[in-house]
Order: C-alpha cells, then structure tokens, then sequence
C-alpha cells in the first residue's frame, strides 16, 4: 500500500506581517520622503526598534514582495505608523516604495527588532542621538516618547546631512519643547545641524568623527562628552557608524554591551 504524503507548505512571509494602507506621503525633497501607515492594533514597538517593510515586487508571480528594515520615526503613542526613506538609484524597494500612493498596501512585520533604545543604558542624564541621513528616524520616535524628556536633564540631537535641504523634520525637532503631551519644559532639546557637502547658515560643516575629536560638537551643544553623565545612540551608514566609534572611543568612551556596560551604541541594519 502506498501512502500519499501530503505536501509541507513552506512558509509564508506576509503569515508574519500585516497589511497596511498608506495614509499619506510627505516629499521632503527629490529624494528623501516619508509614508504614513494604518497601525495594526496589536502592534507594539520600544522607541528606537525597526521593523521589515514589504512591497509588492512588481515580478507578477504570486505573494512576490520585496522586504527592507525602517526604523519608526512615529511615537509610540500615535495609532498610524511613519518610516523615513531616500529614495537609491535603482533600489528594489525604495524605487517601488516612492511611486506609491494614498490607499496602496505596505506590508509590515508584526515584530519589531533592534536595541538602540534608551532601556540599555544605566545611569547619564544626558542623552546624546547623533544621526546621519536617514539614521535620525529612531531618534525621532524616541524624542517624541515622554520618558526621554523624564529620564535625561538634557537631550542633544546632532543630525549630520549631505545638504541643508537633507534636513527634514525641523519645524517637528523645534515642535518637541512646547508639547504638552511630553510634558517638556526647559532645558528644550539641544539641537546641532551638522552639513558636509555645502555652506549652510547656522550648521557645522565637519563629519561627526571630526567634530567629536575636536571637541567641535560639544561647544555647539553646550555639554560634555563623558562618561558619568553621557548616554550615546548613533545610526547611519556603516562608514559613520564606525568612524563614530572610534572617536568616542578615543574620549574615552566605551561601547555598551550586556556584559560590560557602557555609554554608547549604535545600529546598523545595512
């Protein structure tokens, strides 16, 4: 006698995410754009976390979708969900991603990942988010979180860019000393515009490794770079990440991990 085995159906990914809609999309410039989604009302994330987005790749097979990690640039608290992107030359996500509109479907993963989040550090009463590109979206959510203006007598965002019109979210950054729902009194949010590729008024010019070894950053900031009062979180690409590193480092700074706690972190998804 023959017995028939019934076929394992591989896994499928979208069993993992939700379907949501796109609520809106805001064009910073020719190359950098935010999308507002529906939030799934089970999902829960820590400021500072990602989550795989996926598209429909376009291929006209069955269930194709192209994935890419984004962190959320929302607030915990907010029932949409906001990811911040560039749109790459060529990209199979970002390219698909730009030409979306009101109503189309993001797939998001119901997990989130990541641990550059505030919840790793002990002790600091400084918080200090240095950003390039479209690394300052986990900063974003983690400003916008009213235990980062609880915890920490100062918060410093420096946000390294190419050109002054790379410098979305201002009139939001200058937004977050005057929301009630932070509770945000004075000190506000120290603020450092950091633009490598051209003049722009009121910026620094230098790459953030430089300015830390300087000692650039800290006089625009106004504060200290140590290690008793310093918590650090750094994204962007790999070649900042690492450069980052290592002038913090050579402060004297040490990197934090579960078995030897430290001052700063980083995340790189790349």
């Amino acid at each position: 006698m023959i017995r028939r085995m019934t076929p394992i159906r591989p896994p499928d990914p979208l069993d993992k995410a939700t379907a949501e809609r796109i609520l809106s999309i805001r064009r910073w410039n020719d190359k950098l754009f935010s999308v507002r989604v529906t939030r799934g009302a089970s999902f829960r994330f820590t400021p500072g976390q990602w989550v795989r987005l996926g598209i429909a790749s376009g291929s006209g097979l069955p269930g194709a979708v192209v994935w890419r990690p984004y962190s959320m640039a929302s607030a915990v608290h907010d029932d949409h969900l906001e990811f911040f992107s560039i749109l790459v030359p060529g990209g199979a996500f970002s390219t698909r991603l730009a030409k979306t509109d009101i109503g189309d479907t993001l797939y998001v993963e119901k997990e989130p990942y990541g641990f550059l989040t505030t919840a790793r550090f002990a002790g600091g009463r400084h918080l200090w988010l240095l950003a390039s590109g479209t690394g300052v979206a986990p900063f974003l959510s983690i400003l916008r979180d009213p235990e980062t203006w609880r915890r920490y007598d100062e918060r410093v965002l420096a946000y390294s860019v190419r050109a002054a019109g790379d410098l979305a979210y201002r009139d939001e950054l200058a937004a977050l000393g005057t929301d009630e729902l932070l509770g945000a009194g004075p000190p506000p949010l120290r603020f450092v515009a950091v633009v490598t590729r051209e003049p722009a008024a009121g910026a620094l010019a230098a790459r953030l490794p430089e300015l830390i070894a300087n000692g650039e950053l800290e006089r625009a900031a106004g504060l200290r770079l140590a290690p008793d009062d310093s918590r650090i979180l750094v994204c962007g690409n790999p070649a900042m990440l690492d450069d980052v590193r290592d002038a913090l480092v050579a402060r004297g700074l040490r990197y934090d991990r579960s078995a030897n706690p430290g001052q700063f972190a980083t995340e790189n998804y790349w």
